[in-house]
């Protein structure tokens, strides 16, 4: 199945970009090497990561940290051992932490974290619980 909505993430290093996202279990879809392009998945979340070179749809310079403004919520089936994948000098926004959101009638419980990618893109991996 394809996902609805694919991010695409401009990165400064794809090698290094790559290397972090395949540390915490994202696989490669594919690559373009020339276009410095991957398309990433991890438990049928996807997102596209590429060095801004050629064609762009940028319309403000990049800056850094990047992301600002905005965090990418990834469903996982076991937080634990991607707790442990976590890159050594990865930020730690948020530990891992237990939380209840409350939506119309019920809540859902939730085991989450928040590291921040290289480049400072916010990853909330969030695991739901009984």
């Amino acid at each position: 199945m394809t996902a609805a909505l694919i991010p695409e993430l401009y990165v400064d290093d794809i090698d290094r970009s790559v290397s972090f996202y395949v540390q915490l279990g994202f696989s490669i879809l594919y690559a373009r090497a020339t276009e410095r392009f991957a398309m990433l998945e991890r438990d049928g979340a996807q997102i596209m990561i590429e060095e801004p070179i050629g064609r762009t749809f940028l319309i403000h310079p990049l800056s850094h940290p990047r992301g600002s403004g905005v965090s990418f919520q990834i469903a996982v089936t076991s937080i634990d051992g991607l707790w442990k994948a976590i890159p050594a000098g990865t930020t730690i926004v948020l530990p891992i932490e237990r939380h209840a959101y409350q939506r119309d009638a019920d809540s859902v419980r939730v085991r989450q974290f928040v590291i921040a990618d290289p480049d400072g893109y916010l990853l909330r991996f969030s695991e739901t619980i009984a």
